[in-house]
């Protein structure tokens, strides 16, 4: 395969498939919420098709301008032990080790890090590493940003070496939307793939969480640099979020989860898009995203159906289970207060809600000497 310098785009008026009319009119936009792609994810769009799905993901609309949301939609500031250190969960530790990304997606959770009041990214790597030396509760490390894969491999080799040598993280996890914005970055760099394959050890692995979003990401250099990673040792699980416009039908849904399996990449999470400032156009309510699921589920195989959805709320992720009955039921796979950790809520049906908090919990309903069992009793 042959190898090519990716050009980036930091601003709009740089597009030169983009009418200057329309530039006129995404400036204001991009101001607020910035702007960054490159010239391999923009051949991905179909320039002729005002509605196509991946120009919906990195060009900006004007939507996102509407009064809708928070900086910090899951209160990630609330767990923040250390500038750009997160200990949500009694065994993750989430380290924020960039704040740039190959691209910016339009309904990103952490636009926060990207706009003009800079939010705290990792700064002092020894005093993380010793506050994860120091609680040997912590098996899990997750590299986020931004994208980490936007360091260069030097410095990744500083960080993840540092954290084989801390006996009790047997799970380094990173998560990148670079095999989606920039494949060349993994086919180019074999420094790269040596690192991780030194570091992604038989009982102690390396996971790469990709972002695949659209079944178009998977091209032919995407899926060579997944091949390569899986040949470095690395195990490669694919999360996204749904959003309105990219993949929200039932068809595209089960058309990206196959791919992803054909692949060996493991279906993982479907996210509901977090309540951040400028997602309200990209935000698909909740029962509605369980059904666009359930509909994609049935048209794949067993290996294709792992995808779970959830939502990465304050207080935990919790997977939306079922609907039944004018019901939905949610399970806490991790909660920030460890006690609630696999505790089932019951809530009435509302088919506008977009987040845990515009539910109606009916828990209390069912009293602790008769439990609820989500399929009936026992």
């Amino acid at each position: 395969m042959k190898t090519r310098k990716v050009c980036y785009y930091t601003n709009i008026n740089q597009i030169p498939h983009l009418s200057e009319e329309e530039k006129q009119k995404l400036e204001p936009i991009a101001e607020r919420f910035p702007f960054r792609g490159n010239d391999y994810y923009l051949s991905l769009i179909n320039w002729d098709d005002p509605a196509d799905p991946i120009r919906r993901t990195i060009i900006p609309s004007a939507d996102e301008l509407e009064p809708w949301g928070r900086p910090d939609p899951s209160d990630e500031h609330a767990y923040t032990v250390l500038p750009g250190v997160e200990h949500k969960y009694n065994s993750t530790v989430l380290l924020l080790v960039s704040r740039v990304c190959d691209g910016i997606c339009r309904y990103c959770f952490r636009k926060r890090l990207f706009g003009q009041e800079k939010e705290d990214v990792l700064r002092d790597l020894p005093a993380a590493l010793e506050y994860i030396r120091s609680h040997p509760e912590v098996t899990n490390v997750l590299l986020t940003g931004g994208d980490p894969l936007v360091l260069t491999t030097q410095k990744l080799e500083r960080i993840l070496t540092s954290l084989r040598q801390i006996p009790h993280v047997q799970i380094i996890r990173i998560g990148t939307r670079m095999p989606v914005f920039n494949p060349y970055r993994i086919l180019d760099d074999v420094e790269l793939l040596d690192l991780l394959s030194r570091c992604s050890l038989p009982d102690k692995r390396v996971y790469v969480m990709t972002h695949f979003s659209h079944p178009r990401e998977l091209t032919p250099a995407a899926l060579e640099a997944a091949e390569r990673l899986q040949r470095a040792g690395v195990i490669l699980c694919n999360q996204c979020p749904l959003i309105r416009g990219v993949n929200d039908n039932p068809q595209t849904l089960a058309c990206l989860m196959r791919k992803c399996s054909f692949a060996g990449i493991v279906p993982y999470y479907l996210f509901q898009c977090r309540p951040a400032l400028g997602n309200r156009a990209y935000t698909v309510p909740i029962e509605e995203g369980y059904d666009i699921l359930m509909r994609a589920s049935a048209m794949v195989s067993g290996l294709a159906k792992r995808l779970r959805f959830v939502m990465s709320h304050s207080t935990g992720k919790l997977e939306i289970l079922a609907k039944i009955d004018g019901q939905i039921y949610f399970k806490y796979h991790r909660a920030a207060d460890d006690k609630d950790s696999g505790r089932i809520l019951v809530c009435r049906s509302n088919p506008q809600a977009c987040w845990l908090d515009d539910y109606e919990d009916v828990s209390r309903d069912y009293p602790e000497s008769e439990p609820y069992h989500l399929y009936g009793p026992e």
